[in-house]
């Protein structure tokens, strides 16, 4: 019996271990990527210092860098697949949790997430010989003469472009807010849907007024993670996007992203300024993500802080 309790304990302290060693790996790991970049990226850092993230210049001839079309390039395609793929994302949940029983939400549901297990060089191909196309016969020049009134939709129709990988990126997003707002809105207590009918309020009225705002730190949660996945993809964006280094408010316009770039131009870079260059790409695109998923954490938090203050 003391035998076994020994074991017990000498296997509960090898656990607490294992965990703490674990920790620390990721911890460590993310410590590496920094220094990992820094280094690589020393060069370009002291040859351009800040003015690499206000120049527009991408000139591998002349030794001329600049990360400001990437940033931008990656900013505006993925606000444009929060935007659009947020909202498709939180109606097909919505519709799956309040307008649809049995089996057909588990097909519906599962159809959705399937969508999350398609490779990204798939959603490239469509987006190259499907999509693009598609954009510069019939959807680009419709958009002109219904809305050329704003810069968003000046320009020549291209097909590959800002607006072809924003529609990439909206679709690949759409399983993961879908996936993560429906389970919130399921976690809903079901005494507070029934309440508000039972009190005379229409579907759409609890939905608005009940629902949404209570699973709001989660929805918001499930905008981030989507967003996340938006700013890092990298091959079906670099497929679809034009990879032009040059800043354009037209969505026709072709454009370049910062995981884009790095995939697409490291075999080619020859000159070590040019790998400290794309290394610093890089290491902005990690510091970015970061400082979001901060921002992102602490808006959660704070939306959780107000609701429970609101219980009390």
């Amino acid at each position: 019996m003391r035998g076994v309790l020994c074991l017990g304990r000498i296997l509960d302290r090898l656990t607490s271990w294992w965990f703490w060693i674990s920790a620390l790996l990721i911890g460590t790991l993310l410590v590496l990527f920094f220094i990992m970049l820094g280094d690589q990226s020393g060069a370009s850092i002291s040859k351009f210092s800040w003015k690499f993230l206000f120049t527009s210049t991408w000139d591998p001839v002349h030794q001329i860098f600049g990360a400001l079309p990437f940033l931008y390039g990656t900013a505006m395609t993925s606000l444009f697949a929060i935007v659009f793929g947020g909202v498709i994302g939180i109606a097909s949940a919505l519709f799956l949790v309040y307008f649809t029983r049995g089996r057909l939400r588990v097909i519906l549901g599962t159809f959705i997430e399937l969508l999350a297990a398609i490779p990204s060089v798939v959603y490239g191909l469509w987006g190259l010989f499907v999509l693009s196309p598609w954009l510069q016969n019939y959807g680009e020049p419709f958009l002109a003469r219904v809305l050329g009134f704003l810069p968003l939709f000046h320009g020549m129709p291209v097909g590959v472009g800002y607006l072809a990988a924003g529609i990439i990126l909206s679709v690949m997003i759409i399983p993961t807010v879908t996936s993560i707002t429906r389970d919130i809105l399921l976690a809903v207590p079901q005494d507070l849907h029934e309440g508000g009918l039972a009190l005379g309020a229409t579907e759409y009225e609890v939905i608005r007024n009940i629902s949404l705002p209570y699973a709001r730190a989660g929805i918001i949660g499930g905008l981030m993670l989507g967003l996340g996945r938006a700013f890092g993809e990298t091959i079906a964006v670099t497929m679809v996007i034009g990879n032009r280094p040059e800043i354009s408010a037209s969505l026709f316009a072709p454009g370049y992203t910062m995981a884009s770039v790095i995939a697409n131009e490291f075999t080619e870079a020859t000159s070590h300024l040019y790998i400290s260059s794309l290394y610093e790409v890089g290491l902005v695109l990690l510091v970015v993500t970061i400082l979001f998923f901060g921002v992102a954490r602490l808006l959660i938090w704070r939306v959780s802080h107000v609701q429970k203050g609101r219980m009390v």
